[in-house]
This record gives C-alpha cells, structure tokens and sequence, in this order.
C-alpha cells in the first residue's frame, strides 16, 4: 500500500529529499560541518565522558545543552545560562558554545530573544507553528471558522496491542493511555482521532482532565507532565471507514478519508505518542506551505 510520509520538527521548517520508499521526506536535521574550533577539547573532555570524541566540539556541547533539556534543568518557556556562563561551566571557548547554541535555535528547540537571552522553547508559545497535518477550510481562514470542539468519546488505562507497543518502543502487554475524541468546525465533526501513550509518563492523566484543557495538548504534557514533543513522524494514506467511524463522523462507510497515522517523539528520538487520525476533505483541504 502506498502513502506519504513526513518528519517533521515541531517547532520548525525542513528540508525535502527523497525517499525511495514513499512519495517524499520532510527532515529538520542538517548534517553538521567539521569545527574548526578544537582547542578545547581537552578541557572538555575532562567534563563529560557521555559524547565520543570524535565529535566535532561544538556538537560534544550542543549534545550536552540538549542533556541539561532531557534533564529537565532548563524547563519550557525559562532561560538557559548566557554563553559566557555556558562556556565557563564546560571549559570551552564563547565562540564554540555560541555555534551550539545557535543550531539548537535553528532546529528551534532554543529561543533567542534580543536583550532578554535565550529560552527554550515551549508549545505553549503562541507563535508556535507546528509543522504536522492541517486542515484548512475551504471557504475561509483558519482564524475566521475558530477553534475546534472538542469531545472525548472515551479515555482509558489498556493493554499495548503488538502494534501500539512496536510503534511506542514497548513491550506487547504494557500500560498505555488510550484517548479517542473527535474534532467539530462549525458544529459539523471533521476529525476522529485515536491516541496512545505509554502509560508511566503520563500517570494520572484522565479523560476529565484531557476535556478540562482547553489549550494545545503538546503544551499540558509539557507543563503537567514534563514531556516535550519535539518531533514527529506523520504517514497518510486515503481509506474508507468502518461503521463506528462513519457514524462518529456522520459519513457513509463509502465516504474517503484522509488517513493521518503519527509518532511523536520527545529528546533523543523517544516516542511518546501514537496518534492515528480520520480527516473528512468534504469542505475541508489539506496544506503544506514548503519552503
């Protein structure tokens, strides 16, 4: 069967390449060039044993901010360290932490605000522009047909079937979270969408609690949970649905759908979310700006 794929950096644009083994390839990780700058490569070795050593330097830093991240040394929305600070707890020079800091801001896991330092950065911004699936309307903007009401039809503790484990580095068997809700623009439902994640990061999260937020769901697990989307890996296909989906989404069962399955991953290419999606295009598109 075919279908496209994306990846996807929450938090930024990405390069296309192509992929022999679907239609095309969004990517936001460009392969660093070689440092110049080892002079301090001694003193850094002395601080971290965690990165190889032939890394360029810059890159051994970067790997280290973004373990401080992972870490949860430095939360959403706060600000790191200046680089002087930076270099004086690694021992390197200003220039190699300001190379490190400056690709974690490309890939836009780090924010530079002039005057005020650099933060990371959060799903609560609101100038945060995710980089996944959208529908637009087909008359109108986004803007004028308003946010989405949402409901969750069901929410509750299960079993990993061998293909939700697979997908979430599980085990067949273990804890996970399953969600369904469904998505309405203008009264009329659009969206189906089924979500698992794996159950110990997301203890104490309820059905109650997913209804009670009404901002971006990346932005609760980030704040309640702290667990922070980065990523994401996005596969879609045309299908048709069964009877239960065709009645959620008030369609008939010979009605096409948009098909959007996701992984998302925190730090480190940890997947912490499986989501699989029904997108109705009857008055609705989907749009990919490129660039």
């Amino acid at each position: 069967m075919s279908y496209i794929r994306y990846d996807f950096d929450f938090f930024g644009t990405g390069s296309v390449r192509p992929d022999p083994a679907c239609t095309m390839v969004f990517t936001s990780h460009p392969s660093p060039l070689p440092d110049p700058d080892s002079r301090d490569a001694p003193a850094l070795a002395a601080t971290s044993t965690a990165t190889p050593s032939f890394s360029p330097l810059y890159q051994q830093i970067k790997g280290l901010i973004l373990q401080g991240l992972q870490q949860g040394e430095w939360k959403p929305g706060e600000v790191i360290p200046s680089e002087m600070e930076l270099a004086a707890r690694y021992r390197v020079s200003q220039g190699t932490v300001r190379k490190a800091v400056e690709e974690l801001a490309a890939e836009h896991l780090l924010v530079r605000r002039q005057g005020r330092g650099t933060f990371v950065a959060t799903h609560a911004a609101r100038q945060v522009q995710y980089r996944f699936l959208r529908l637009h309307p087909d008359q109108g903007t986004i803007d004028s047909e308003g946010p989405a009401q949402r409901d969750f039809v069901e929410c509750r503790r299960q079993r990993a079937s061998a293909d939700v484990a697979r997908a979430l580095g599980l085990r067949t068997g273990d804890a996970v979270l399953q969600a369904r809700r469904l998505l309405r623009f203008g009264g009329v439902p659009t969206i189906l969408e089924d979500l698992w994640l794996p159950g110990g990061p997301f203890k104490g999260l309820t059905a109650e609690r997913l209804m009670d937020y009404h901002g971006p769901m990346y932005a609760l697990f980030e704040s309640e949970f702290g667990v922070r989307m980065v990523r994401a890996d996005e596969r879609i296909r045309a299908v048709l649905p069964d009877a239960a989906q065709a009645a959620l989404l008030d369609v008939t069962v010979a009605t096409p759908l948009l098909s959007v399955e996701r992984i998302a991953y925190t730090y480190n290419d940890v997947p912490m979310e499986l989501r699989r999606g029904l997108y109705r295009t009857d008055s609705h598109h989907y749009r990919n700006e490129l660039n």
